[in-house]
């Protein structure tokens, strides 16, 4: 196996991302977030060049909150080139696991990355990222038209000097809806175990409505 043959391997799988398209029209929904047993109301509104805005909540707290999640939401939505974004990047083949699941280790600019790809799908992403190295596997996907999305994923944080784990282990359920042609996340549920302990944030969002696109 070559590098190139890594390289091809993991770009048809980056591309195979459901990510939305430049005539994004950006949208609107009503957004309930329920903390436990406290429960928070209010909007979002998601523009079109993915920047979000969090509307009628009054709690700081839940506010930065949902704003925490829209924000994850469109970062994993926006097309990016390949090309633009692993450009000085360069791809071998690590092990394959017990899955099927093939290992990419990525050298250059983002030296000590490793990925895992199964069936066209990314199935792990190590990353080195803001001063901390995220891991993320991802157990199941939505298949759609424009790709795939997560449905269930985990995410953990590590210092990448120490290696010592930052946080607890988050697990994520994400539902999706078609509205006029994009997938629009409508449910998100994350189960955090830490110090022992387990607690689960829930964000609904209904009453979705895609912007008209501007009047040129």
């Amino acid at each position: 196996m070559t590098e190139k043959t890594a390289r091809d391997l993991f770009r048809a799988a980056y591309e195979n991302r459901n990510t939305w398209d430049s005539n994004f029209p950006g949208y609107t929904a009503d957004v309930t977030y329920k903390q436990g047993d406290t429960v928070y109301t209010g909007r979002v509104r998601v523009n079109p060049d993915s920047k979000a805005d969090v509307l009628d909540v009054e709690d700081e707290q839940a506010k930065k909150a949902i704003a925490a999640q829209m924000w994850e939401t469109a970062i994993h939505r926006v097309r990016y080139s390949f090309e633009n974004t692993h450009k000085e990047n360069t791809f071998s083949y690590g092990a394959t696991d017990e899955t099927g699941a093939v290992e990419i280790l990525v050298g250059g600019k983002c030296e000590g990355d490793r990925y895992k790809v199964r069936d066209n799908v990314v199935t792990l992403v190590h990353r080195h990222i803001h001063g901390v190295v995220v891991t993320i596997n991802t157990f199941s996907v939505n298949q759609t038209s424009e790709g795939y999305l997560a449905h269930r994923y985990d995410s953990v944080y590590h210092d990448p000097k120490t290696g010592e784990q930052k946080g607890g282990v988050s697990q994520f359920e994400d539902t999706f809806e078609n509205v006029n042609g994009y997938s629009i996340l409508v449910g998100r549920v994350i189960t955090t175990e830490a110090n022992g302990k387990t607690h689960t944030d829930e964000y609904s969002f209904s009453n979705v409505k895609l912007l008209q696109p501007a009047v040129v």
